[in-house]
């Protein structure tokens, strides 16, 4: 396991805090705060990765000038206002550096001969911003750009955001590394949300191969020690985070014994370090895990144990959501009053509301994901009516940010449906799904729907089910 160092340096320049940013956030957490800003994101076609702990930030003055995309996006969500009116320092001000003139073009970074990556062709996972890589930007596009570019542990840091559209030689990882900085420990914690977004969007199957590089300097970060105690725990916080996230990445694709090793490697260090929020994300997901694996008992004990972890921290939708993972292994067990006794807690948990100490990670965790749990949960007992009916909440509910999810609730309800006797709706549900695969890449749903093809064969004659199953026989196979 890796082990961090703490060296002493010089003392970083403390932040102020962005108080009026806060003001404008009013009585809302965090969490829903970002999903406003992703909401006026989409109304003028920008797309940003915002989320609980991007907002924290910002009001903490760790972000004195936001990039051009938020720029642009919090201009359109208070019209009227600068962005010194909203407590971001001037552009001009940051590190010294004066806006980009209209001259000046940004400086292309051009691919290395040897990543096997084009740099004429554009990245499908990549939700580009035109100002993403120009290095005259603003400050936290220049931490990150310095944490990805440079020498020694820095360049080990660039390995973080390589699979996912940098191209940084295979090699950096290599190089002897330097302490590692804040700088480092963002361009973690930045590609721990890039993974999240672009699995939101698009799935797993298309990201886990590219995923595993980033793990590994990851960890090469910590060995190379940090310049202080709290960058060491924001490193190995990130770290087991992003471990976590390439596990699931893994899990969502079909690779079990990948994902169990991912997701041991983050509970060792959540226990390593004595972090409780660590050490109960990754337990909630080795019980999911365990549960799609067919092993329903560990699920059990995995969410039990989760949920120990979690209780001191104070936040009634992760408890939430980890009694609906020991109701997934219930299920699994047949034990039908166990599976709702937690399904009535995990229900009455949610009603409490979000709060302050939801933890970053769970932003996907609204109603929609609630009732699609629910679904498999009776799914697996084998009431398929009740099923539906929560898979189509589900599916209407979710928010169109999360793209995977809607295929994914999609697909439970025509797979419920279908064998609930209702083929023609079945079929439906799976034609819509079948269209969204073009954005989605996910073995898990492509699973689902091969199930569900199976169960239809009989009804081929049935309204609808022969476009389905020729629609779905039409699809490449994997490899």
């Amino acid at each position: 396991m890796a082990s961090s160092t703490v060296t002493s340096s010089q003392p970083e320049r403390p932040a102020r805090p962005n108080l009026a940013f806060r003001q404008l956030r009013g009585r809302r957490s965090p969490a829903e705060f970002a999903a406003l800003v992703r909401r006026a994101a989409r109304e003028i076609g920008e797309r940003v990765s915002c989320d609980a702990r991007y907002i924290g930030r910002v009001e903490a003055g760790e972000i004195r000038c936001p990039n051009y995309a938020y720029e642009r996006v919090f201009l359109h969500m208070f019209p009227g206002r600068t962005l010194t009116d909203l407590g971001f320092a001037p552009r001009s001000s940051v590190r010294g550096r004066a806006a980009r003139t209209a001259g000046e073009a940004p400086e292309v970074f051009a691919p290395d001969a040897g990543s096997g990556e084009s740099g004429g062709i554009p990245d499908p996972y990549d939700p580009q911003d035109p100002h993403e890589k120009d290095p005259l930007n603003h400050e936290e596009s220049d931490v990150l750009r310095r944490a990805f570019m440079t020498g020694g542990g820095a360049t080990v840091a660039a390995a973080t955001l390589a699979p996912l559209g940098l191209n940084t030689p295979a090699t950096a990882a290599e190089r002897p590394p330097r302490r590692a900085g804040t700088p480092e420990a963002t361009a973690l914690e930045e590609a721990v949300r890039r993974i999240r977004l672009l699995d939101d969007r698009h799935g797993a199957d298309g990201l886990y191969r590219r995923a595993a590089a980033p793990l590994r300097a990851a960890y090469a970060l910590l060995d190379a020690g940090a310049t202080r105690q709290t960058t060491a725990d924001r490193l190995h916080a990130g770290a087991g985070e992003l471990a976590i996230s390439v596990g699931w990445l893994a899990h969502d694709s079909g690779r079990f014994d990948d994902a169990r090793s991912h997701y041991a490697e983050a509970l060792a260090t959540a226990r390593m370090t004595g972090d409780p929020a660590l050490e109960a994300h990754a337990f909630c997901n080795t019980a999911f895990l365990a549960r799609d694996a067919g092993r329903p008992r560990e699920a059990v004990r995995a969410a039990q144990a989760a949920q120990r972890a979690a209780r001191p921290l104070g936040s009634d939708r992760l408890m939430s959501l980890l009694a609906l993972r020991e109701a997934g292994g219930w299920a699994g067990l047949a034990d039908r009053t166990g599976c709702e006794q937690a399904l009535v807690r995990a229900q009455a948990l949610f009603d409490r509301g979000r709060s302050d100490a939801d933890p970053e990670w769970m932003s996907f965790y609204g109603e929609a994901e609630l009732e699609g749990l629910e679904a498999q949960c009776w799914s697996t007992l084998g009431d398929w009516r009740r099923a539906s009916r929560h898979a189509r909440r589900a599916a209407h509910l979710q928010d169109p940010h999360f793209t995977r999810n809607i295929a994914l609730y999609t697909a439970e309800l025509a797979d419920d449906l279908a064998r609930e006797g209702r083929p023609d709706e079945a079929a439906e549900a799976g034609l819509r799904v079948l269209g969204l695969l073009d954005q989605v890449q996910s073995s898990r749903i492509q699973t689902m729907l091969a199930g569900t093809a199976r169960v239809l064969l009989p009804h081929r004659r049935t309204s609808g089910v022969s476009a389905f199953l020729d629609r779905h026989a039409s699809l490449p196979r994997r490899v």
